[in-house]
């Protein structure tokens, strides 16, 4: 028999990626009905060739066929399975089964569930002004707002957790100390979850974001798991049953991205976890292709800006290696096999750090 603690983790999983695999169907007629998709290509000042080429491969492939509102299926799927397990223990109180199973706690789960609705809801209001009909142009929130609205959710974040949790201070790996911030956890809260907000680009190429994300959400529920942390551990488990749902559509040729609502909603509650599981300092090497994806924009666009030249061909660096001339499937796989590595990595150092 599997133990319970067990169960509570790994049944989330498989629940949330039921529940997914029956919303995604109708959600999918909804998405390709209402044309939830960009309605004017992208356009970039004084392009080169290159840029020109890679625009045009895209726009017409991408940008204005596939709906980018895919993310709902992953974070609706969460939020039905917890919402699941929640009234299985309200219904049924005297079951002691299913109270253990309802993994909605105040100081684990409550957290990080207002940072995945929240970036839900904001990262969808960003794609409706990316997809909403226009004439001539579409846009979104402008990036100053954006990072504002970031940083207000990260400083939340960060007050809850020195004034609710009583998180001061975070491990720091391989050796046995601890770095003590007081309440500057509460900007170090908002730096990370600028961080991992800044990564969201990453989500470009069919399969890239979903594969990666899956795995690193899969790593930080082992984690918690060790950690005691069932609740947590769950949580982490919930959303990539959302994530491996939305994968299993999202694979060439994709039916749709995930966009803004999925990429913020998990980029924001990814920071919150680390912060959850003392492992902000083992993020990075968690979630290095998230990593190194931002790093190659901001690379990208400081050189430019200040050298008048370009580091990569074109950034993110996953479309460099595209225009290298690796094929799409072959930059995805990779990228899964150097997430899993990382996450393996960060399993260890954790356990054993």
């Amino acid at each position: 028999m599997i133990p319970i603690n067990l169960l509570k983790v790994i049944l989330p999983i498989f629940v949330s990626f039921i529940v997914g695999g029956l919303i995604t169907p109708p959600l999918t007629t909804l998405f390709y009905r209402q044309k939830l998709w960009k309605k004017v290509s992208r356009q970039v000042d004084n392009p080169d060739p290159v840029s020109l080429a890679f625009m045009k491969v895209h726009n017409e492939k991408d940008e204005v066929r596939t709906p980018r509102t895919g993310g709902i299926i992953i974070w609706l799927s969460a939020l039905i399975t917890i919402f699941f397990f929640i009234a299985l223990s309200l219904f049924f109180p005297e079951n002691a089964l299913y109270a253990k199973l309802n993994f909605f706690s105040r100081n684990q789960t409550l957290l990080p569930l207002f940072g995945l609705l929240a970036g839900a809801l904001i990262g969808l209001f960003e794609d409706w002004l990316e997809i909403r009909p226009q004439t001539e142009t579409a846009h979104g929130l402008s990036s100053k707002y954006l990072v504002a609205i970031v940083v207000v959710i990260g400083a939340i974040a960060g007050w809850w957790f020195y004034c609710k949790l009583g998180i001061t201070d975070m491990r720091v790996p391989f050796i046995a100390a601890r770095l003590s911030l007081g309440w500057l956890i509460v900007p170090a809260a908002v730096l990370v979850t600028l961080g991992t907000f800044s990564s969201r680009v990453i989500d470009g190429i069919d399969g890239l974001a979903g594969g990666v994300m899956a795995t690193i959400f899969t790593a930080y529920s082992f984690i918690a798991y060790t950690q005691n942390q069932l609740d947590i551990a769950a949580f982490a488990a919930v959303i990539t049953g959302g994530i491996l749902v939305f994968l299993w559509f999202n694979i060439p040729p994709a039916r749709f991205y995930m966009g803004e609502t999925g990429m913020l909603a998990l980029t924001v509650t990814l920071a919150i976890i680390a912060f959850l599981t003392d492992t902000v300092l083992l993020l990075p090497i968690i979630a290095l292709p998230l990593v190194v994806t931002s790093l190659s924009s901001a690379i990208q666009i400081t050189s430019k800006k200040y050298f008048g030249k370009k580091v990569f061909k074109v950034a993110p660096i996953h479309h460099h290696f595209e225009l290298l001339g690796w094929s799409r499937p072959k930059i995805t796989m990779r990228y899964w096999i150097i997430s899993v590595m990382c996450a393996l990595i960060g399993i260890i150092i954790s356990f054993f750090g």
